[in-house]
């Protein structure tokens, strides 16, 4: 019996795109561990050699980091990790404080399923904190706290905002050891904030997480530095 046209190539696109998102997967595992650090070229050759994949495959993966803005693609210089500037940093802390202080600010007229991702997420950073977890897997239990309160707005276009900050905190976070220096503080500082919203001082909350922002911007200025 004769396939129809196109169906025998249909498959082998399923399976050269299952092959580009391991890679992506496998290189934001490195980006985000720190094992890749700001500004190293993300060079075709050397990257099909070590991963046993072919340079189409290893391009099509950097394409995915580019528009994640966890790589950059520059004339002449080719693609390399993207090198987080102190206005790059202030603008993706601007963004996030427009995204989840209102958030926080509609803790009252949240559902329960939006209000219960908050409660989850706090305890479950703080559950990753006493299991000596690693500093990526804190800073991404640390991060979702941040896109439940997002969730408290209960629009999907704006936690999708939000999700597109993601990479860009934890690529800034990634080149160093920092969040293990203050994880005790975080997580009490969080588990506050949510003692607020239950007590139903909503006000009160929305001025700690702006502090909490503005704090956290110094600290991820403070991690560029200490990673160069």
């Amino acid at each position: 019996m004769t396939r129809p046209a196109g169906t025998a190539f249909e498959t082998l696109r399923l399976a050269h795109s299952s092959t580009v998102d391991r890679v992506v997967e496998e290189l934001r595992r490195a980006l985000f561990d720190g094992e890749v650090g700001a500004g190293t070229p993300l060079r075709e050759v050397a990257l099909a050699d070590a991963m046993g994949v072919s340079r189409s495959t290893i391009r099509e993966a950097l394409g995915v980091l580019v528009a994640d803005g966890l790589a950059t693609r520059e004339p002449n210089r080719g693609v390399h990790v993207t090198e987080l500037d102190p206005g790059a940093v202030h603008d993706v802390c601007a963004a996030r404080a427009v995204l989840e202080v209102p958030g926080v600010r509609r803790w009252d007229r949240a559902g329960d399923q939006a209000r219960d991702a908050c409660r989850r997420a706090v305890a479950d950073f703080a559950t990753a904190a006493g299991a000596d977890a690693s500093p990526a897997d804190l800073t991404a239990a640390h991060l979702a706290i941040h896109r439940a309160f997002v969730g408290l707005t209960e629009s999907d276009r704006l936690v999708a905002l939000a999700e597109s900050l993601t990479n860009e905190i934890r690529l800034a976070l990634a080149s160093v050891d920092r969040i293990r220096r203050n994880t005790g503080d975080q997580v009490a500082s969080h588990a506050h904030l949510l003692e607020l919203l239950e007590a139903g001082d909503v006000a009160a909350a929305a001025d700690e997480l702006d502090r909490h922002l503005e704090h956290a911007e110094a600290s991820m200025l403070a991690a560029l530095d200490l990673g160069r």
